[in-house]
C-alpha cells in the first residue's frame, strides 16, 4: 500500500498546479499573482484585489467554474470508465466503446432540438435516461443464460452507437440555425458553457457514484475472477450488474449533459493507474478520480490556450490524447491473443 499512498501525492500535487494554470491562463492576459487575489476575493468575500470588474468577472465567473467543470467531469469520466472495465472485465469497455456516451448524447439532443424551453435542468435528465436506455440495450443483448459475452458486448455497443448517431444526425437536420450551432460545438465537447448549477448537479452525482462504487469496490475485485466465482463468494452479480451499470448510465449521462462529447478520458485514465498500482478497485476508483480530472483540466487548459484568441473543443483534445493510446492497446491485445 506504500507505493499507493506515494502515488497519491503527486496526482493531488498535479491535480492542484492545473487548476491553478487553469485560473490564472487564458486569452485575456491577467498575471498570476492577480488571478490569485481574485480568486481569493470570491472564496473569502473580502476586497483584495485592484483587478478591473471585467477582469474579476473572467476569473469569477469563467475561469473558476469551468476549471470546476473540469475537475468533476474528468472524475466521473474516469470512475465510470473504471467500474465498466471491472465489471465486463474487459479493458475496451469504455463508456464510449459500449454506447452509453452516444445514448446520452441522443437523450441530451432530443432535449436540445425538440424541447428547447425544457430549460437546463431537463437535459442532463434526459441525458441520464438516454445513457440508461442504451445501456440496458447493449447489456440485455450481451447478456445469454451462460453469462455476459465481451465479444457481443462490443457488437452491440457499435450497432447501438451507430443507431444513436443515425438519430443525432437526423435532429442535427431538422435543427434550426441557433441549434444546429449549439449542437455542432456540444457534440465536440465543451466547458466553456461551464455554470454553477451544471456544476452542482455533477459534483452531487460524482460524491453518490464514489460512495457507491467505493461500498462495490471489493464486489468488482472478486468479479475479476469470473461470474460463477464471485457467486460462490456470496456476491448477486446480476444484481450487482444491474445497480452498478444505473449509476454509470447516470454518471455519464449528466456528464454528457454538461460537457458534450469528451472522449477517451474514461478509457484512457484506467488503464493508466492499473498499469501503475494493480487492478484492485479500492484504490483504483478513486486514483482514476484524481488522475481524470487532472488530465481533462489539461485538455481544457490546452483546448483554449493552444489557438487563442480561438478555442478548440476540448473533445477533439482527448481525442488527440486518447486515440495513439487506444491504437496502442489494441495492438497489445492481438499481440497478447497471438
Amino acid at each position: 500500500m506504500n507505493h499507493v499512498r506515494l502515488l497519491w501525492l503527486p496526482l493531488i500535487g498535479s491535480l492542484m498546479i492545473a487548476s491553478l494554470l487553469s485560473i490564472t491562463t487564458g486569452p485575456l492576459a491577467i498575471a498570476p499573482s492577480d488571478s490569485l487575489k481574485a480568486l481569493w476575493q470570491v472564496v473569502s468575500f473580502s476586497p483584495v484585489t485592484t483587478l478591473e470588474h471585467h477582469e474579476q468577472l473572467v476569473i469569477s465567473n469563467v475561469r473558476l467554474p469551468r476549471t470546476l467543470l473540469a475537475v468533476v467531469i474528468g472524475a466521473l469520466m474516469a470512475i465510470c470508465g473504471a467500474v465498466m472495465q471491472g465489471l465486463f472485465r474487459n479493458p475496451l469497455a469504455d463508456p464510449g466503446i459500449v454506447g452509453v456516451s452516444s445514448g446520452a448524447a441522443l437523450g441530451a439532443a432530443i432535449c436540445i432540438v425538440l424541447f428547447p424551453a425544457a430549460g437546463d435542468y431537463l437535459v442532463p435528465f434526459a441525458s441520464f435516461v438516454g445513457g440508461l436506455i442504451t445501456t440496458l440495450a447493449v447489456y440485455r443483448l450481451a447478456h445469454s443464460s451462460s453469462g455476459t459475452s465481451v465479444t457481443m458486448l462490443l457488437l452491440a455497443g457499435v450497432a447501438i452507437s451507430a443507431l444513436t448517431g443515425s438519430g443525432i444526425g437526423l435532429l442535427t437536420y431538422l435543427a434550426n440555425d441557433m441549434a444546429l450551432r449549439d449542437l455542432t460545438l456540444w457534440q465536440m465537447g465543451s466547458l466553456a458553457s461551464a455554470r454553477w448549477h451544471s456544476i452542482a448537479i455533477c459534483g452531487v452525482v460524482l460524491a453518490i457514484l464514489i460512495w457507491q462504487f467505493q461500498k462495490q469496490a471489493a464486489a468488482l475485485n472478486a468479479l475479476l475472477l469470473g461470474e460463477a466465482e464471485a457467486r460462490h463468494l456470496g456476491i448477486e452479480v446480476e444484481k450487482l450488474k444491474i445497480k452498478l451499470i444505473m449509476l454509470t448510465a447516470m454518471g455519464v449521462g449528466v456528464a454528457v449533459a454538461a460537457a458534450g462529447m469528451i472522449g477517451f478520458i474514461g478509457l484512457v485514465v484506467p488503464h493508466l493507474i492499473r498499469m501503475m498500482i494493480g487492478p484492485d478497485h479500492r484504490t483504483l476508483l478513486p486514483l482514476s478520480a484524481a488522475l481524470g480530472a487532472a488530465l481533462l483540466l489539461l485538455a481544457d487548459l490546452g483546448a483554449r490556450t493552444w489557438m487563442q484568441p480561438a478555442e478548440m473543443p476540448v473533445g477533439l483534445v482527448t481525442a488527440i490524447m486518447g486515440a495513439p493510446f487506444f491504437l496502442a492497446l489494441l495492438l497489445s491485445q492481438r499481440s497478447r491473443l497471438g
